[in-house]
């Protein structure tokens, strides 16, 4: 029987070759915690895809397609910092029916910028515009981020994420929400609940502000209840 880690690594190997093969002269590197040999069972996929300069604009616009080859493509967003870089884009892919901790951020850089780190980074002419981005979806991939958090029991970084996801849009993160969450008090289990009724609200009020974020947020709130036992802690 194939394995989830084996199940993701030949995702990675198939996106990798259907974008060198989209564009002769581009190579693709594989980055974060797959890199490095320390992933675990909820450690997403971090590629970057370095493309002739001549090319970006192109390679861009081919882009979803490729990877819609490769697995359907359920949702495609643009990291907002970077949405009108002319040589850099971030870009967040959630393939269908694939865990939702599989999401692919893929690096697209013009070969001339792929050693710059900090290329565009602040510029706010390659910032995107309010209108063109959706802080409720980002919201709902905080919340997702949480969860993998709390799987990995960095309850700090769990509560981060939840923070800035209620911020994002506008939504008081204490209204409503277990003091145990906060503070880490009481019994496990209480403990447990609490992580996941805070992150199934965050899931929910993001859908309340965008409809169509429904489906995504039910399957947000079904992962946090399924990991929802291991969420204890301070």
């Amino acid at each position: 029987m194939v394995s989830a880690a084996e199940q993701r690594q030949a995702l990675v190997d198939a996106v990798r070759v259907a974008l060198e093969r989209d564009c002769p002269g581009s190579r693709t590197l594989l980055l974060g915690s797959l890199a490095t040999g320390t992933a675990d069972d909820f450690s997403d996929i971090d590629v970057e895809w370095v493309v002739p300069d001549e090319e970006f604009a192109a390679c861009l616009a081919r882009m979803e397609g490729v990877l819609g080859r490769v697995r359907p493509v359920a949702e495609v967003r643009y990291d907002p910092d970077f949405r009108h870089s002319d040589r850099r884009r971030l870009v967040l892919v959630r393939f269908a029916r694939l865990p939702l901790f599989w999401r692919l951020d893929l690096s697209v850089r013009a070969e001339s910028v792929a050693d710059e780190t900090d290329y565009d980074r602040g510029n706010p002419a390659a910032r995107a515009r309010e209108d063109e981005w959706s802080r409720p979806a980002s919201a709902l991939a905080n919340s997702v981020g949480a969860v993998k958090a709390l799987a990995r029991h960095r309850f700090d970084e769990a509560r981060g994420l939840l923070d800035r996801g209620f911020a994002r849009i506008g939504v008081p993160y204490e209204a409503g929400g277990d003091p145990n969450v906060r503070k880490g008090g009481g019994a496990a289990a209480a403990v447990g609940e609490g992580w996941v009724a805070e992150i199934g609200r965050l899931a929910r009020a993001a859908a309340d502000q965008e409809p169509r974020l429904r489906p995504l947020a039910d399957e947000v709130v079904r992962l946090a209840e399924e990991h929802g036992a291991g969420f204890t802690g301070s």
